[in-house]
């Protein structure tokens, strides 16, 4: 086996289902997991769950159920999203797992003896959704410093870590190990805006709640989450406190890489390192925080109601293609986004018009022209010198963007080398060379065009592997060396299948956004929630009414003519009951925008107004005579 290579994604916390932003992390490791076997490295993957604490007690309480049971049944969500996506873990840690629990409870108990933890009293603010405490200073505003909720102020018996006494120490590894954190901006925060005003000693310990590992000389106290949670990269190795942690950990101990959000940088650069120390054991190589996948412009939230999942991404798209997105999205060090319109364009010419269409194309001209079997290469090699140079080029950019995390990079490299391949199709034209009798040249034309699709195929991998296994098996090949001329003369391609057929937006469209799919009411009349992105997919907009006037043969209806300010449009409304039509011209109004037109009594309706109650008693929502026209009401 090749040089090991440890990695692992932060553990996902079961509190609810992992939105789309929480399943990139495990995406972005697979792909680096999946390159680094590539290259012959012998790899060891490390994801799983997170599962005690206050805010999953509290959540079970409100289901009537235990915590053990409320988490078997997010964790299980969790792995089969996990594995869904083709994540290809090597092993999937629970902290409710046995062992974890007994080497934690180790852990705790040696630090103890040690005299890094001691006991007192904790008083301060504390953050139930981070599960992070904050002192007087850092709970501006009575809120969480980093995630906004409000804090609650706490007072009880705890045990504390004395990370003050490593400070020093720590703020000294870090400045010998220049990549011990990336990006570069990440290690600059957790220095000035952590270690350099000074570290105070960590609470280890809560006694207001029982969901988790209880200290073993003092069970009235469990162990707090950083601890148990932070530990799981070791014990899932099978660290033992007290030696003899076995092959599994001597083995791949310390870790290459910790792959993180940027919201959990402190814990995994301080607290984590901290513990390490303590415990006399090295530190990971490298511990990378990746920026944040937004919804457009904002943050994507469980608790929001604002989250797009990933598998209802890929019920409509397909794995690869949600893959394929999330990587190319999300930038090395800036927060990546998201939207319904950007995923359909992404798909259409990525992977459709430039993947799909060059692997069809180039397919289809070798079974024309030489009956699907792999060409000979007849010329001097020469000719075709700058398009293999270019092919070789985009491998060994690739290469150098995994090997530094530049994730989405790398995906746009190997998509480079697709799109070069189309270009060299348009440049060569194999149908002249077929049509002039240049057989030895069509020749080197198809086997480049074939051995780049083979060479991108394996370059593409680590971001989509099923769509990499189809083109090999559509090549008939097998073979995944990096070096260009790989594929065998002679051997005879698979059978051409389509990869990527073109979406089409609007019936895509309609798929995706949950706000146009059918709401069921309750008995009571009220309609199932949706969240802020399914309301803000309503457009609603202020309109003035500047004509009106009855539809022939319909008692209810009246036909309004709308100005919006930047278009004119027409809207049949109900209301012919509760409202004459000289009385509504010139009034202002709300009305929905983007409803999709609908023929009532022969007449178009582009659109709906804003009104309350039914049959004789409708009230028509008006707006005040100076509100400019055409503005988006949120």
């Amino acid at each position: 086996m090749g040089e090991r290579f440890y990695l692992t994604t932060a553990i996902a916390y079961s509190s609810r289902k992992p939105h789309i932003g929480n399943t990139y992390e495990a995406i972005m490791a697979d792909a680096v997991a999946r390159y680094k076997r590539n290259r012959g490295y012998d790899v060891f993957f490390l994801t799983g769950t997170d599962e005690h604490g206050q805010k999953i007690e509290n959540y079970a309480r409100e289901a009537g159920i235990s915590p053990k049971e409320y988490v078997d049944k997010v964790a299980g969500e969790i792995r089969r999203i996990w594995d869904l996506m083709n994540v290809s873990y090597d092993k999937f840690i629970r902290t409710t797992d046995g062992y974890h629990e007994k080497a934690v409870a180790g852990i705790f108990r040696r630090l103890w003896e040690k005299g890094d933890i001691y006991k007192s009293e904790y008083e301060g603010w504390y953050c139930e959704p981070c599960e992070s405490f904050f002192t007087d200073t850092q709970a501006v505003d009575g809120k969480c410093p980093d995630c906004g909720a409000p804090l609650k102020r706490t007072k009880e018996e705890s045990y504390f870590f004395r990370m003050s006494a490593y400070q020093d120490r720590l703020m000294k590894y870090i400045e010998d190990h220049p990549g011990f954190i990336e990006p570069e901006a990440r290690k600059k925060e957790m220095i000035n805006n952590f270690l350099k005003p000074g570290l105070q000693d960590l609470c280890v310990s809560r006694t207001s709640f029982r969901w988790g590992i209880p200290v073993s000389f003092d069970d009235k106290h469990v162990i707090y989450v950083w601890i148990d949670a932070l530990s799981n990269y070791i014990t899932a190795l099978g660290y033992n406190p007290d030696g003899d942690s076995g092959e599994l950990f001597e083995k791949n101990w310390p870790a290459d890489v910790h792959i993180i959000g940027k919201d959990i940088m402190r814990f995994h650069t301080i607290y984590w390192p901290i513990i390490l120390m303590a415990l006399d054991l090295p530190l990971p190589k490298k511990i990378f925080g990746h920026p944040w996948l937004n919804i457009g412009t904002d943050k994507m939230s469980k608790s929001k109601g604002n989250s797009i999942y990933a598998d209802d991404l890929a019920a409509i798209i397909g794995v690869d293609a949600v893959r394929q997105y999330v990587l190319s999205e999300m930038p090395y060090l800036n927060d990546g986004s998201i939207t319904y319109e950007n995923i359909i364009a992404r798909y259409n010419n990525d992977l459709a018009n430039t993947l799909g269409n060059l692997v069809n194309r180039s397919l289809a001209m070798d079974n024309k022209y030489f009956g699907g079997v792999v060409p000979e290469k007849k010329l001097s090699a020469d000719i075709d010198g700058e398009f293999i140079s270019f092919a070789e080029n985009c491998r060994d950019t690739m290469f150098g963007q995994m090997d530094t995390y530049h994730i989405a990079e790398a995906c746009d490299t190997v998509f480079s080398l697709f799109r070069r391949a189309n270009k060299y199709i348009d440049e060569t034209t194999p149908w002249t060379l077929a049509k002039n009798g240049e057989t030895d040249r069509l020749s080197d034309v198809i086997y480049n065009l074939l051995e780049t699709i083979r060479l991108g195929a394996v370059m593409l991998e680590p971001f989509m592997p099923a769509t990499s296994e189809k083109i090999l098996a559509q090549l008939g090949t097998d073979r995944r060396g990096y070096d260009f001329g790989g594929l065998e003369s002679g051997a005879h391609i698979g059978t051409p299948e389509v990869l990527f057929s073109r979406l089409d937006e609007k019936e895509t469209l309609e798929k995706m956004h949950p706000a146009e799919k059918p709401v069921q009411q309750r008995p009571d009349d009220v309609c199932e929630q949706i969240g802020i992105d399914g309301f803000m997919n309503v457009e609603l907009r202020t309109a003035q009414i500047v004509a009106c006037e009855s539809v022939p043969k319909a008692k209810k209806l009246l036909r309004l003519e709308l100005d919006l300010g930047y278009e004119k449009r027409t809207v049949v409304s109900g209301i012919a009951k509760c409202y004459r039509p000289e009385d509504l011209i010139g009034k202002k109004i709300i009305v929905v925008a983007n409803l999709r037109p609908a023929v009532l009594c022969g007449v178009e309706s582009n659109g709906m107004i804003l009104a309350s109650g039914e049959d004789d008693k409708i009230k028509v929502v008006f707006l005040d005579g100076d509100t400019p026209l055409g503005q988006r009401v949120h």
